[in-house]
C-alpha cells in the first residue's frame, strides 16, 4: 500500500468523506473521554501523561507520538496509506479543537454521559474510517507489523503493547479508571457494528459486491465471527469480509 493507493473507484468521494469525518470524530471522542476524567483509552493515557510532563497539548502529543510510531514502520517494512498519514494529524487537531470548546466538569451527572458518548462516538468513528479503506492508523499498523515479524498472535502483540502503553502513561500521570476498562470491553463490538453500517460497496470485474463485516481469524475477538454470505441475486456476488484476517484494520477490532 502506498499513500496514493485507493484514490480511485466509483465511491471515492464517499470514502474520502468517511475517512475525514471518521478521523475528526475520533479526535472529538478522545477529547470527550478527557473531559469525563473517568479514564482514557490506552494510547490516550500515554498522550495525557506526556502532555502533563512536556507542557504540550494532548493533541500535539498525539501527533508527535503518531509520527514517531510511523517511523517504526520503516524497519518492519509497513507501507502507509492516505488514512495512515491523515490519522497522525487530523485526530490530534480535532482533539485540541474539541477541548477548547468543551469545558471541564466536576459533577458525575455530566462526566458519566461524556464518557458514554465518547466511547460510542469512538466506535462510530472507527467504523467510518476503517470502512473507507485508506489504510490503518500508525499504532495498529505497528501491531500487525510486529505480529508478522514475531509470529505471535495479533491479540498477544496488541495486549503487550497496550499494557506497556497504559503502564507508561499511568506512571507519567495519565488517567486510568473505569472509562479505560469500559472502553477496552466495548470498543471491539461497537467498531464491528458500525463497520457493517458504513461498509462501502465495491465493483470488481463487473460484479457489484459490498462489504458486510469483519472476517474470521485465528484470534477472534469478543465481538464474534463473520457475517454470513447473502444471496443478492444473479448480478451480485456473495459479500466478502470488510476486514481481511491479519490486516492492520482487523487489529483495531481485536479487543
Amino acid at each position: 500500500m502506498s499513500i496514493a493507493s485507493g484514490l480511485r473507484g466509483r465511491h471515492l468521494t464517499r470514502r474520502l468523506v468517511q475517512l475525514y469525518v471518521g478521523l475528526t470524530l475520533y479526535g472529538v471522542s478522545s477529547a470527550l473521554l478527557v473531559r469525563s476524567a473517568l479514564g482514557l483509552e490506552p494510547w490516550g493515557v500515554l498522550h495525557q501523561g506526556l502532555a502533563g510532563k512536556t507542557g504540550l497539548t494532548i493533541g500535539v502529543v498525539s501527533i508527535v507520538v503518531g509520527a514517531a510510531v510511523l517511523l517504526l514502520w520503516i524497519p518492519i517494512r509497513q507501507r502507509p496509506g492516505l488514512g495512515t498519514v491523515s490519522n497522525v494529524f487530523v485526530i490530534g487537531l480535532a482533539m485540541d479543537g474539541t477541548l477548547a470548546l468543551v469545558p471541564e466538569h466536576d459533577g458525575l451527572a455530566v462526566r458519566v454521559p461524556l464518557l458514554a458518548l465518547g466511547i460510542v462516538l469512538n466506535g462510530v468513528a472507527t467504523g467510518l474510517y476503517i470502512a473507507a479503506r485508506f489504510g490503518p492508523g500508525p499504532r495498529d499498523g505497528l501491531m500487525t507489523g510486529l505480529h508478522r515479524l514475531t509470529g505471535r498472535s495479533i491479540r498477544l502483540v496488541r495486549t503487550f503493547l497496550e499494557v506497556a502503553v497504559v503502564a507508561t502513561g499511568f506512571l507519567l500521570g495519565g488517567s486510568v479508571g473505569v472509562g479505560t476498562v469500559l472502553y477496552a470491553l466495548s470498543i471491539g463490538p461497537l467498531a464491528q457494528f458500525f463497520l457493517r453500517r458504513f461498509a462501502v460497496p465495491e465493483r470488481e470485474g463487473g460484479i457489484t459486491v459490498a462489504s458486510s463485516g469483519p472476517a474470521p481469524a485465528e484470534d477472534a475477538g469478543p465481538a464474534g465471527g463473520p457475517a454470513p454470505a447473502q444471496d443478492a441475486g444473479p448480478a451480485t456476488a456473495a459479500r466478502p469480509p470488510a476486514v481481511a484476517p491479519g490486516t492492520p484494520e482487523q487489529a483495531i477490532l481485536r479487543r
